[in-house]
């Protein structure tokens, strides 16, 4: 009985990695919309590392989404 609750448990602590990942989505793009208006002409070049720091936030948040599911189901 104790180890089902220590996955969900640990599952719920994973979540803190989707917590952040949404929070890191939510600074680039917020950084990115302040930088292109405040320079339209640099928005070919802040879009791109905008896309791309999107993704790699994003794959820490599957990631952690992994994680959770391993926890849970394993």
């Amino acid at each position: 009985m104790e180890a089902e609750a220590a996955k969900y448990i640990g599952a719920g602590l994973v979540n803190i990695g989707l917590m952040g990942a949404a929070l890191g989505v939510g600074n680039i793009w917020s950084t990115m919309i302040s930088t292109v208006g405040r320079n339209p002409a640099a928005k070919s070049t802040v879009e791109l590392y905008g896309w791309i720091g999107f993704a790699v936030t994003e794959a820490i948040g599957l990631f952690a989404l992994v994680v959770a599911f391993i926890t849970l189901f394993a």
